[in-house]
C-alpha cells in the first residue's frame, strides 16, 4: 500500500487535492485546526507528502509548527506566496504549486489555466491533479518557480487592487479599464521586485497575467479579500520606498 499522504487545512481546496490523491490510491490523514500537529507526526511519521493547505492568515503559525519529521517532505500552496515565506523557516526546498483553478463552496473545481508546480513531490501533486482532470505545469527550475508566484501574485494583486475603482470582471477590466490595470500591475511588479530582491520584465509578467484573464474573462476582479490586500500593498511600498500612486489614489477614493 501506499504510503498516506497528509494534509493539514481540509478546506474546499485541500478536498480537491485529497480526492485527487485517493484516485491514485493514497490514504489521506486529514489534520484540522483542532489536532495537534506533533502529536499527528508522532502517529504518521513517514508519510508521503504533507500539503499544507490552510487559509492565507494560518500559513505562517502553521509553518512555525510543522514537526521535524514532516519538514523534508512538505508542499506548498497559497496566495501571495514568495520563497521568503519558507524560507525564514529554514525550509529550503518544499514542493510548491501555483494554483490555479477555483473551487467554492457547493461547486466543482473550476480550471482558469495549468497550475505550475515546482519540488521533490511535483510529480504526485501532477498525477493527483491530472487524476481528476485538472491540469498542471511541471517546472523546471526554480527561476521558473519564482516567475510562476510573481504572476500568481500580480494577477491576484491587480485584479483585487484595480476592481476597488472599476469593480466588474477581468474580462471588462482589461478591456474598458486598461490603463488602470496597466498602472496597478507596474505598481505590483515594483513592490514584488522588493520582495524578492530580483528583478523581472515587467511586460512579460503583465502578457501572462493578460493569459489568466483569457482563462476566465469573467472572474470577478474585486474578492473580500480586496481592501486587506491593498492595505497590505501600501505598507509594503512603504517599507522599501516603492512608488505606488496609482494603489494610493484607490485607496483615498475608497475611504472617502
Amino acid at each position: 500500500m501506499n504510503k498516506p499522504v497528509v494534509i493539514i487545512g481540509v478546506g474546499e481546496m485541500g478536498g480537491v487535492f485529497a480526492r485527487g490523491f485517493l484516485r491514485l490510491g493514497y490514504p489521506v490523514y486529514p489534520v484540522t485546526r483542532n489536532m495537534d500537529m506533533a502529536q499527528c507526526a508522532s502517529e504518521i511519521p513517514d508519510p508521503e507528502m504533507v500539503l499544507l493547505a490552510v487559509a492565507e492568515k494560518d500559513l505562517h503559525p502553521a509553518l512555525e509548527k510543522i514537526p521535524a519529521a514532516w519538514r523534508d517532505r512538505l508542499a506548498l500552496l497559497q496566495n501571495e506566496l514568495l520563497p521568503h515565506d519558507w524560507q525564514q523557516y529554514d525550509l529550503d526546498q518544499p514542493t510548491v504549486i501555483s494554483v490555479w483553478f477555483e473551487k467554492k463552496k457547493g461547486q466543482d473545481a473550476k480550471v482558469i489555466i495549468p497550475s505550475p508546480v515546482y519540488g521533490p513531490k511535483s510529480q504526485l501533486i501532477n498525477d493527483a491533479l491530472n487524476a481528476i482532470d485538472i491540469p498542471c505545469d511541471p517546472l523546471v527550475d526554480e527561476d521558473r518557480l519564482l516567475f510562476e508566484l510573481v504572476v500568481k501574485n500580480v494577477y491576484i494583486l491587480t485584479t483585487n487592487i484595480s476592481g476597488l475603482e472599476t469593480g466588474g470582471t477581468v474580462g471588462e477590466l482589461w478591456e474598458h479599464h486598461r490603463k488602470v490595470a496597466d498602472a496597478v500591475s507596474r505598481e505590483v511588479i515594483a513592490i514584488q521586485q522588493a520582495l524578492t530582491g530580483r528583478e523581472f520584465n515587467a511586460d512579460e509578467l503583465i502578457a501572462a497575467m493578460v493569459r489568466a484573464f483569457e482563462g476566465d474573462l469573467a472572474h470577478q476582479c474585486m474578492g473580500r479579500s480586496a481592501p486587506s490586500r491593498l492595505e497590505r500593498a501600501l505598507e509594503q511600498a512603504k517599507k522599501f520606498g516603492v512608488s505606488v500612486e496609482k494603489m494610493i489614489d484607490i485607496s483615498a477614493a475608497a475611504n472617502t
